[in-house]
């Protein structure tokens, strides 16, 4: 009996952690059309709360929020601060990266982390756990629903503490390169500084 048991325990928890990344597959696809995609988000974290709108192509994207704009063409990013109207250039890394676009969460799971799911009437949670300690992003919640196959909220820890993005109104735009960089005409009086 015992054996069994181990059996299917054996047995449940690969085809979990493959139904998992199946899920997440489904739910990259979602955020990776080739022409582009346009949503809203929450994003709730220690540092307060703050919402606005993300257009993604690829690994390219450009947030808005009330208090800033960010703009990255896959190598360079621009954050434009509203309140001092003042420009930052710098060449983000990975994790920085992760840190700044909640879609860089969804492909996570391929590598680093080990992946378990919980199924809701509506929408699948994904849970990632990281496999190594070097890992900044420890562990992450990817709420997927069950339809669209859209992701609708991403919970991450980095440290000690949690972030959450809740992500609304998904839908394909078509977005094209110049919308993804910075333009110096839009924002005349803007204090540039290079960081690269």
């Amino acid at each position: 009996m015992a054996g069994i048991l181990f059996f299917h325990l054996f047995t449940f928890l690969p085809l979990n952690a493959q139904t998992a990344t199946s899920i997440l597959d489904k739910a990259a696809a979602t955020v990776t059309m080739k022409e582009g995609v346009k949503a809203d988000f929450k994003m709730t974290g220690s540092m307060g709360s703050t919402s606005g709108s993300i257009v993604i192509k690829g690994k390219k994207f450009h947030a808005t929020t009330p208090q800033a704009s960010v703009w990255f063409d896959g190598k360079t990013q621009w954050t434009y601060m509203k309140n001092n109207d003042e420009v930052n250039i710098s060449t983000p890394n990975e994790s920085q990266l992760q840190a700044i676009n909640p879609y860089n969460f969804i492909n996570l799971y391929k590598k680093g982390y080990k992946a378990t799911m919980n199924s809701g009437s509506s929408s699948h949670v994904v849970h990632l756990t990281a496999t190594s300690a070097n890992q900044k992003i420890k562990e992450l919640f990817i709420t997927v629903n069950k339809k669209t196959y859209h992701p609708t909220q991403v919970k991450l820890l980095q440290g000690k503490k949690w972030t959450i993005f809740d992500i609304s109104n998904l839908k394909k735009q078509t977005a094209s390169d110049s919308q993804f960089r910075f333009n110096a005409k839009d924002f005349p009086h803007a204090e540039i500084i290079d960081l690269r």
